[in-house]
């Protein structure tokens, strides 16, 4: 018998039909004799209605009451998931997080899990209910309704995972697996058996899509085995752990991550004095404006150029300050480019193999695609190149680094 925590995500539970279905699966593990604990989140759309309604009584509504409003949406998922599995002869009951008392600090609309009371869970589990709990919510030490925020449905199955000490926590999804990439732009992208948390991380920092950076890191911090499972196809699935298993076969680059979401700024003919990179970036960060990749060029003029990226969203406000910062400074010149993407491969393996990055350039460089920024670290190597070349970059790195998967018979 293992305990399992399952998470189900908007788009598993979007209508009654998909509940039942849900019910039909976490029914299957009960018959099989597995604990289960299932966190769900509110029906597909549900959040951005009740977000929607709030914003025709206020344009910037309170937090404190945009987390009543919004918790609701889960509150009703917990109670019909609940009467599918009754219905079904599995005795099940929901809670919401206050109910559970998932403790979370006051930051309203993002707050951070603090402590959990498990005993409740455990109590219901050992008298052999499921246990079915809202996604995405707590209370604060005062009582109030708290929210987690973006992912925050993924961070409570995995922090539940934590507190019970289960020995799997499972997200299902849309998707059946974590894929070497996007298969939309590389149709022989392969589904990885495994992947560790540290490339995981990476890989959803970088772009991908399938699991939110928080829940990853909420899981190697408390070493969580998470699998990414689609909700309603069969298949293993896609396991997350801690391991590097040492084996021959282990593929140097596991996956490839992008993202279009990017802008870059450039601010030429800077007086290269001590501090400058703070007089550039400072402002930048008083802005809330958070910075990706960075790089500076002397010339021999004693100037320089400071070149960094920022979420394509910020990229506007970000050209003001940094107009602000040029005149303060006496810089000669800024600059805006939003027509830019970074690339990005990932894997474990680059720690005992040299020569990853030259191979990486010269992939590119055969398709005939400029680099205009570089970053590297221990597991992973990203540029920034224009965006119109970005699928082609995407898919020559794939053939490049053998992640293709084999053409079936017939094909």
């Amino acid at each position: 018998m293992a305990l399992i925590v399952q998470k189900f995500g908007g788009t598993s539970v979007g209508s009654i039909e998909r509940i039942e279905q849900v019910a039909e699966k976490v029914k299957k593990f009960r018959e099989n004799g597995d604990d289960i604990v299932v966190v769900v989140s509110a029906m597909s759309g549900e959040t951005n209605r009740l977000i929607g309604l709030a914003k025709q009584i206020s344009e910037q509504p309170v937090p404190r009451e945009l987390d009543v409003m919004v918790s609701t949406g889960e509150q009703v998922t917990i109670a019909l998931l609940a009467m599918a599995l009754i219905k079904r002869g599995v005795p099940a009951v929901s809670y919401t997080g206050n109910q559970v008392r998932i403790l979370t600090d006051s930051s309203f609309t993002k707050a951070r899990i603090l402590q959990i009371d498990d005993q409740k869970l455990r109590t219901d589990l050992k008298a052999g209910r499921v246990v079915v709990v809202a996604g995405f919510q707590g209370v604060d030490e005062h009582g109030n309704i708290t929210t987690l925020g973006r992912g925050g449905s993924d961070t409570t199955g995995v922090a539940l995972a934590a507190a019970l000490k289960a020995d799997e926590c499972q997200i299902y999804t849309d998707v059946d697996g974590v894929y070497t990439t996007d298969p939309r732009v590389v149709p022989k992208a392969r589904r990885l058996d495994k992947i560790t948390f540290e490339e995981m991380l990476e890989m959803a920092s970088l772009g991908s899509k399938v699991l939110q950076i928080r829940s990853v890191e909420f899981a190697g911090k408390y070493n969580v085995p998470l699998r990414v499972l689609h909700s309603f196809q069969e298949g293993p699935g896609t396991l997350i752990t801690i391991d590097e298993e040492e084996s021959m076969e282990q593929p140097i680059i596991s996956g490839i991550a992008f993202n279009r979401d990017e802008a870059k700024l450039t601010i030429r003919g800077v007086p290269d004095n001590p501090g400058v990179a703070f007089k550039i970036l400072g402002p930048i960060s008083g802005a809330n404006i958070e910075v990706d990749m960075i790089v500076q060029n002397i010339a021999h003029d004693n100037t320089t150029d400071f070149t960094f990226t920022v979420h394509r969203n910020d990229h506007l406000n970000a050209m003001r300050v940094l107009e602000n910062t040029a005149r303060e400074i006496s810089a000669r010149e800024v600059i805006g480019d939003t027509d830019i993407a970074k690339v990005s491969i990932v894997g474990v393996g680059m720690r005992s193999h040299a020569g990853v990055a030259s191979r990486m350039f010269e992939a590119l460089a055969k398709e005939g695609i400029n680099i205009q920024m570089i970053s590297t670290s221990e597991i992973k190597v990203s540029v920034v190149i224009e965006e119109k070349y970005l699928e082609l970059a995407v898919r020559a790195l794939h053939t490049a680094f053998e992640l293709d998967a084999p053409a079936r018979q017939g094909e």
